[in-house]
């Protein structure tokens, strides 16, 4: 009664490689390295908490430094091993790294590394949770991890290898711990169980190890909390799933039901009881969520595997093979899908409770979605013209009795030969014969109704003879309307030609000033020559943008590329061409008479490019009358041509 309590999870700590729990590979690994003496000076063990990293660091120290060593198979009762195993720092030291983990307890390491060990082969570092480190302690260990002392080792564990400087781990040789299987940790919880005469199901030890995720040490620690329990009555899953706060498979069941079943008011009657119980919201949800799972991998996967992945037993699988039948897969995600958004909003709300019967009720409704079977057989039906009972009918369409088909064969015929007689005599309207045909109602003789027609579709109606037409022939309605052709263009219309290269051209200045100042001479695909009336302008044209927006719209024109176009100045035998549709709007009279020389030389100053056209300053006076006016500050009585472009081109008026 006297003796203190050791845990369970300190009492079956494996003290030899063998007794290391579902680790193979890394047993192997290190067996061979201790016996053929190839023994590093840096370790690396990452993995999942629980997994034996640091009880496989103190073997391994063990079994380098056992007096019977280096073995395999330390004695456990060596000064040595008893120090290691009772955790004293002689000559194997023990690092909490969360609460050392700053350069100043990097330093006071690398001061001690280089003292000889006191009592055994070698100086071991064990430091837990190494990624606490900070990153100067960590630069600080670099040069002595990697050349170290000769006697020393250094052996660092973590959880989270991936805060590990890189530097670090280059000097290390890694070893990952795997997860331990479930069948391992029952195997495992069966031995120790046997041992401490804790009465409990197999059942119950599948629940304790399905919940430790992979880690012995949870899962002997909640076997220590449930041997508490122990008596008489063997320890069930029922018990775990109450000391967990958990919700029992048949409640889950229960709960389940309902929800297919779409039974909403059992669902919440249910629900009620297990909160009452004492359970979260949140909680309760999770449980479900898990059931969903289950029952999503009972639905969809071999029943080999099924038991590993789900640990239920054959009875339960059994339960929930019976209750997928009665779901599709995208039923079942579609719950999973739901829960998981209400277990999100529950954590957010102030009213958990609120959203858990929302939920539930939501639940309880989504499963009335429509399977996929059902989806299909109605697909078929509607494909092969079969139609479900309740389904209004489908009007059928009703082909043209005979005498409105004879009916419409003569007034086609009629249309035909009115058409025909029209273009013999070249009518100019020649719309009018169709206006009038189009114009004209036809009334088809009555005939037998079919029950299958509605009466309101027998009522007589104004139809086209287009219409009467289509619908004879393709049971199609549509209208008669022949496409309009367009106009041909003359090639030998030298102002046709014309008035479709300005058209081409790109560049609205430039257009504008075609329009001015160049006279088309010649426009075929094989040349074009256009001529100009201004100098200045002949330089522009002949090179820089101008001259290319010309060469470009010449080829749009006639659907080429690399044209000859030439511009030069006017010849006496040149003739004045205006392109259809192109003339500028009609210029205001102006008091002066002005002269247009056919060449006129014009100097720097008068550049004639729209880009550098500015607006001269106007100046506002008032006449006798009082009314205002706009008087430019050129008074010439004889305005150059600049002067008529930009009024042209602008539009303006010159007042005096």
């Amino acid at each position: 009664m006297n003796e203190k309590y050791i845990p369970l999870y300190r009492k079956y700590r494996p003290q030899r490689l063998e007794e290391i729990v579902g680790q193979e590979h890394i047993k192997n690994a290190l067996t061979n390295a201790i016996k053929i003496n190839k023994i590093s000076h840096a370790y690396l063990f990452t993995g999942p908490r629980g997994t034996g990293k640091t009880s496989t660091a103190r073997i391994f120290a063990k079994s380098l430094n056992c007096e019977n060593g280096p073995t395999i198979t330390p004695c456990n009762k060596c000064s040595n091993c008893t120090n290691i195993t009772n955790s004293i720092p002689i000559d194997v030291i023990e690092i909490d790294a969360a609460s050392n983990r700053s350069v100043n307890d990097a330093d006071e390491i690398i001061k001690k590394v280089v003292l000889a060990p006191v009592q055994s082969r070698y100086k071991i570092y064990i430091i837990d949770e190494v990624h606490m480190l900070t990153p100067q302690a960590f630069n600080a260990l670099l040069k002595t991890l990697e050349e170290p002392p000769e006697n020393v080792i250094f052996i660092l564990a973590t959880t989270e290898v991936h805060k590990v400087l890189d530097t670090i781990k280059s000097r290390c040789q890694r070893f990952d711990f795997r997860r331990i299987t479930t069948e391992d940790i029952i195997k495992h919880l069966r031995y120790i169980s046997d041992n401490e005469k804790i009465n409990i199901t197999d059942d119950a030890l599948a629940t304790i190890a399905k919940n430790s995720a992979g880690g012995m040490r949870d899962s002997i620690a909640l076997l220590d909390q449930l041997s508490i329990l122990g008596g008489e009555k063997a320890i069930t899953t029922e018990d775990i799933y109450s000391l967990l706060g958990r919700i029992s498979f048949v409640t889950l069941k229960e709960l389940s039901d309902a929800i297919i079943n779409s039974n909403a008011e059992q669902a919440i009657e249910t629900l009620e009881k297990i909160y009452n119980s004492g359970n979260e919201p949140s909680l309760i949800l999770s449980n479900l969520l898990d059931y969903f799972k289950n029952l999503l991998i009972v639905k969809n996967c071999n029943i080999n595997i099924v038991q590993e992945l789900t640990q239920l037993n054959d009875e339960q699988i059994n339960i929930m093979t019976n209750q997928a039948k009665e779901l599709e897969t995208h039923q079942i995600t579609s719950l999973i899908d739901k829960t998981a958004s209400y277990i999100r909003e529950i954590k957010i709300t102030n009213n958990p409770k609120l959203w858990l019967e929302v939920g539930i009720i939501d639940l309880a409704n989504l499963t009335e979605n429509t399977k996929l079977a059902d989806l299909q057989e109605r697909i078929t039906k509607l494909e092969s013209g079969q139609v479900q009972a309740g389904t209004p009918a489908v009007k059928s369409i009703q082909k043209p009795q005979p005498e409105v088909i004879s009916e419409v064969h003569k007034i086609k015929e009629q249309f035909i030969a009115k058409k025909e007689a029209e273009e013999a005599k070249n009518l100019p309207n020649s719309q009018d014969v169709k206006s009038e045909l189009t114009n004209t109602t036809i009334r088809p003789k009555e005939s037998p109704v079919t029950n299958t027609v509605n009466a309101t579709d027998n009522k007589a109606s104004e139809t086209k003879p287009e219409e009467i037409y289509q619908k004879a022939e393709t049971g199609i309605s549509s209208e008669f309307s022949p496409m309009p052709k367009a106009k041909p263009l003359d090639k030998n219309d030298i102002s046709v030609l014309w008035g479709g290269l300005l058209s081409a051209v790109s560049s609205t200045p430039t257009r504008v000033l075609m329009k001015q100042w160049v006279n088309p001479i010649k426009i075929t695909p094989e040349e074009t020559i256009l001529s100009i009336k201004n100098e200045m302008l002949l330089n522009q044209f002949t090179s820089g943008n101008k001259k290319l927006a010309v060469i470009n719209a010449v080829d749009t024109l006639f659907s080429q590329t690399e044209s000859n176009v030439i511009v030069r100045l006017p010849l006496p035998s040149d003739v004045q061409v205006k392109a259809e549709n192109s003339q500028p709007k009609t210029p205001v009279k102006i008091s002066a008479p002005t002269q247009k020389p056919p060449v006129e030389k014009a100097t720097e100053k008068d550049t004639l490019d729209v880009d550098d056209i500015q607006n001269e300053n106007e100046d506002s006076v008032q006449n006798e009358d009082g009314k205002q006016i706009i008087k430019t500050k050129s008074h010439a009585v004889n305005h150059s041509d600049q002067v008529n472009m930009v009024m042209d081109l602008f539009d303006g008026k010159i007042i005096e």
